[in-house]
């Protein structure tokens, strides 16, 4: 997704783990660092080492895929809540072409499974206490700049997630 974002309309065919940009938000410039992290179980450890000093996370899962559906809520938003609570994230829906794809529907009906809905992915970031839930293709770019300039906003406006502070007067 970061890649298609960034080299847009094709990506190369090497793979970075890490990217730099500056895009422009009500006519300001923005240099983003995007860390794109391993998900695989071997980097379990590794990886919460990139999350220090990050202003949003993006948690993202294939909108074909009920198990990276399941994964978001048994995996990845406690993981950052673990190491970063405070820090912001979107739920972003992946692959959201294919779910009107005949193959791929024919593929998760054979599992007696489904494409998740736009309204399924609300409901989690809703529960999940996402800032926002979005969907996009990195294949045809469809809401790809809606992800990243929410998630600018979402860095610069952080939630006040600290407790407030009372004064008792007697």
């Amino acid at each position: 997704m970061c890649t298609s974002f960034l080299c847009s309309p094709s990506p190369p065919p090497q793979v970075f783990d890490n990217y730099a940009v500056t895009v422009m938000i009500g006519g300001e410039p923005y240099t983003l660092g995007l860390f794109d992290t391993a998900g695989q179980e071997d980097y379990d450890r590794l990886r919460p080492l990139s999350y220090p000093q990050t202003d949003v996370f993006l948690v993202c899962f294939s909108v074909v895929s009920p198990s990276s559906f399941e994964n978001v809520r048994e995996k990845w938003v406690p993981e950052i809540s673990h190491h970063c609570p405070r820090t912001p994230f979107l739920l972003v829906g992946t692959q959201v072409d294919l779910r009107d794809d005949s193959n791929t529907l024919e593929k998760l009906a054979k599992n007696k499974q489904r494409a998740l809905s736009c309204e399924s992915g609300e409901k989690l970031a809703r529960e999940l206490k996402a800032v926002k839930y979005v969907e996009c293709s990195a294949l045809t770019q469809r809401g790809l700049k809606n992800v990243f300039d929410e998630a600018i906003l979402a860095a610069l406006e952080p939630p006040d997630n600290k407790p407030k502070k009372r004064c008792v007067l007697l």
